[in-house]
């Protein structure tokens, strides 16, 4: 690799690296924004309808995991095991990042989405001990989980980074 591609390499691994950042915090703002809204208009446990038979808005605590997992745990070991799994990923979306930055931009943008998310929901254990959850999307009687936007951001990274992998893969086959 020739010093100039090496420089240009450097150049785009730098902006990109700010482009994931902008992301990063751009998700967390409005990640922390809507539950501050919520909690600021909502009593605990409130649900407003938005669209009958579909979705509503509610203002929960969710203190375990995605869809609840270890919800019903007691112990203080799990405050600190969820905590210690979220700087986790986010020290792997950084080595992450080193390895697909270049490759390409859906990379940076997936894992801004990914990292974002993780640290709106990290900064929730920190200041409750449990994460607020709002969107309440439903279909007759099933609900799903009730989530919010750092939920929605960590689904839609993982699925643009599957996705983009799965596009390199086939390239790469061709």
């Amino acid at each position: 690799m020739t010093l100039q591609a090496t420089r240009h390499n450097l150049n785009l691994a730098m902006r990109r690296f700010y482009f994931m950042f902008s992301i990063l915090w751009g998700v967390v703002a409005l990640d922390q924004a809507t539950k501050w809204w919520v909690m600021a208009s909502f009593d605990l446990y409130e649900v407003r309808q938005v669209i009958p038979d579909l979705f509503n808005l509610v203002y929960v605590h969710n203190s375990g995991a995605a869809f609840s997992l270890l919800a019903s745990a007691e112990g203080v070991w799990k405050e600190w095991f969820f905590i210690g799994v979220a700087v986790a990923a986010l020290a792997f979306i950084l080595l992450l990042f080193k390895q697909f930055c270049v490759r390409h931009i859906l990379y940076t943008v997936a894992l801004g989405l990914i990292g974002g998310g993780a640290l709106g929901n990290l900064i929730d254990r920190l200041r409750f001990g449990s994460v607020v959850d709002f969107l309440d999307f439903y279909v007759a009687d099933y609900h799903w989980p009730a989530f919010n936007v750092a939920d929605s951001a960590i689904c839609v990274g993982v699925g643009l980074f599957l996705l983009q992998n799965l596009r390199d893969g086939n390239e790469e086959k061709q």
